[in-house]
């Protein structure tokens, strides 16, 4: 019982040195220089599977929002821009308070991956089938 015991300690505390080495300057193989680990806590991101022609509603993120299109191809909208197109593995990164629309192109189901960073999204009107055309 004794070994078990002092075997969890030492575990223990190799996880605890190991852990604290990696926080040194030039300590990990996989970075060159100084790279800091950054408290990630507000962002949030979710992956939708969008039917062809689907697409969200005018909307902005407060402090911006990336897209990836996983698969299929993405189409997206800015107030007052062009119409773009992404292919599989494209991806948008939308500003602060942009108002924006992002979904399928009309021939082809998209999966996308969204990564918010922190905020809150405002909802506004439905994207017409106008807008999403680019007229």
């Amino acid at each position: 019982m004794r070994i078990a015991i002092l075997v969890v300690i030492v575990a223990a505390g190799l996880g605890t040195i190991s852990l604290a080495s990696a926080q040194q300057p030039g300590s990990d193989p996989n970075f060159t220089g100084v790279v800091t680990p950054i408290d990630a806590k507000d962002i949030t991101g979710g992956r939708r599977k969008f039917d062809p022609g689907a697409r969200t509603a005018w909307h902005s993120h407060d402090k911006g929002q990336l897209i990836l299109s996983e698969s299929g191809r993405l189409r997206t909208g800015r107030r007052g821009e062009p119409i773009k197109e992404y292919p599989s593995g494209g991806s948008e990164y939308t500003g602060p308070n942009i108002e924006h629309w992002h979904g399928a192109t009309p021939g082809e189901a998209l999966v996308q991956v969204n990564i918010q960073f922190g905020g809150t999204t405002k909802w506004l009107t439905k994207t017409t089938d106008a807008e999403y055309a680019g007229k």
